[in-house]
């Protein structure tokens, strides 16, 4: 009775050799989203800059990833707080990948002002990230952008250029992408199919 199933497995192995596509992987590609995004990263060397901008791009199309201030102020407000909570579990389901956050500000003040600014607003976003239950050490870089990168060109007092960015920035150190114990099964499985706020894109 082993013989027969030996065989069918060589001849899905063969199958896929013969058509350069690895087993279990999906045709209908653009109809799954991030999900897809996703697990093609999880087959892409380990530390590869491909590997990341995937990651970067599942991050972004899932949840916000940009939160605004009141002017002159660091202090979260309650949209930057829901914000920060759905970053924050995109982040858990991710425990190997390090994030960065960006902090802003708009162009009125002197410089060095400004950057104390973005940093402020930098950390208070940290900070309540890891009071959501992320591990601080995958937040590890706080930014400051100050006033250099306005999204809009405005010497006044700009909410949109009043932000802190989140964005994924590389990975923990010593994490080794290629094997997969149990708890990364869970958290993939759990990526796949539960991963709300991702876009699903239907073939047309």
């Amino acid at each position: 009775m082993k013989k027969p199933i030996l065989a069918s497995a060589s001849l899905v192995v063969l199958a896929a050799a013969c058509t350069q596509t690895p087993v279990g992987t999906l045709n209908n590609q653009s109809a799954f989203g991030n999900s897809y995004i996703e697990n093609q990263s999880a087959q892409i060397a380990y530390g590869s800059e491909a590997r990341l901008k995937n990651l970067g791009t599942a991050f972004n199309n899932a949840v916000p990833t940009m939160i605004n201030f009141e002017f002159n102020k660091s202090n979260l407000d309650a949209e930057a707080r829901r914000v920060l909570g759905l970053q924050a579990d995109w982040i858990k389901r991710h425990p190997n990948v390090r994030f960065s956050v960006y902090g802003h500000t708009d162009m009125v003040g002197s410089n060095r002002y400004n950057y104390n600014l973005g940093l402020r607003r930098a950390r208070n976003s940290v900070n309540h990230l890891v009071s959501l239950g992320v591990k601080r050490s995958q937040l590890k870089a706080l930014v400051s952008r100050g006033e250099t990168q306005p999204l809009v060109a405005s010497g006044g007092p700009e909410r949109l250029n009043r932000r802190a960015v989140t964005g994924v920035s590389g990975f923990l150190q010593g994490f080794r992408g290629a094997g997969m114990d149990g708890k990364r099964a869970v958290i993939v499985y759990n990526e796949y199919v539960g991963d709300e706020g991702s876009e699903v894109v239907v073939a047309e």
